[in-house]
């Protein structure tokens, strides 16, 4: 004859069970698992009938443990005691507690994308914590390939096999003048008016350097560098002291964060792609995932008609 199935409890009767214990009535039961009472009526009396013991006996009209049950009782216990313990694992690491982010970014979308996406981040994951670093693009690839972060926001796609590039977001390029300047209140600007200009510019090698490089050659135009500056928040400052006019990519000037100067857009097409930089043998974290997602909706919410 076949062995006689042992006596077993769902979690859905061990969650019954345990209502009744704590409220010690069918009603108190009832509304502590939102549900109906006669449903838990029905399901304990099966469950004491499964179990071919009689868990509860009545006193004045509430549900007291039998003293068979006891055991029973202090395993249940148990195991919710250990789902407590697991839920609030599952909040540390939902918040972040003893993680942490490492990434990279260049300049130009470090100084205003990166601190909104990471405000964001924060918010669904307060304790996390971030190490931040500002990279020139040569630096990009040893900070993935010697795993000093694990990633890196880009201006441009370099190229390497073990590296991955994720698009983020197109932007374009605009021509920054100071708030008195006579270009002030025009909407836009000529490259041969720009070339016209004592101009602050960025390194022709820089990606975007090298966009402002490749219009003044296309169009057979002269120009006069003559203030060189690395970054970008570096030149806003020297156009709004007035030591001249500048081309910047929207990003760096974006929502605001450059007072004192005019943003001018340029008859010609200057768009660009940015990246987020990976290494390609890395599977991402949640919180770099996250991150990378956040960051993409920034960046694109500032030029919505290019992405």
């Amino acid at each position: 004859m076949p062995a006689e199935p042992r006596p077993s409890l769902t979690l859905r009767q061990i969650e019954v069970v345990r209502a009744i214990m704590i409220t010690g009535t069918i009603a108190g039961a009832a509304a502590l698992l939102n549900v109906s009472a006669p449903g838990i009526s029905r399901l304990m009396k099966y469950t004491e009938r499964s179990l071919k013991l009689r868990l509860f006996e009545r006193k004045q009209g509430r549900y007291v443990p039998t003293p068979q049950a006891r055991d029973i009782f202090e395993q249940i216990n148990g195991v919710y005691r250990k789902v407590d313990d697991l839920q609030q694992m599952l909040a540390r690491i939902e918040r972040g507690v003893d993680e942490e982010l490492r990434l990279g970014s260049v300049p130009s979308i470090s100084h205003v994308m990166v601190p909104r996406a990471i405000e964001r981040l924060k918010r669904s994951h307060p304790d996390l914590r971030l190490d931040v670093n500002i990279l020139k693009i040569e630096e990009a690839l040893d900070y993935l390939l010697l795993a000093r972060g694990e990633l890196a926001v880009m201006s441009y796609r370099l190229h390497h096999p073990g590296i991955d590039f994720l698009p983020l977001a197109k932007g374009e390029l605009f021509c920054i003048v100071p708030e008195n300047h006579p270009f002030a209140g025009r909407q836009e600007i000529t490259p041969a008016e720009i070339a016209g200009q004592p101009l602050i510019g960025i390194d022709p090698n820089d990606p975007y350097g090298r966009i402002l490089t490749e219009i003044f050659a296309r169009h057979g135009l002269s120009y006069d560098i003559v203030i060189r500056a690395r970054f970008g928040t570096t030149v806003c400052a020297l156009v709004k002291a007035g030591l001249g006019i500048a081309i910047i990519d929207q990003f760096t000037v974006a929502h605001g964060s450059m007072p004192g100067i005019r943003l001018l857009r340029i008859t010609v097409p200057t768009r660009f792609q940015t990246y987020v930089a990976v290494k390609a043998d890395r599977p991402l974290s949640r919180f770099a995932e996250s991150f990378i997602g956040l960051l993409r909706e920034e960046m694109r919410a500032v030029a919505p008609h290019l992405n």
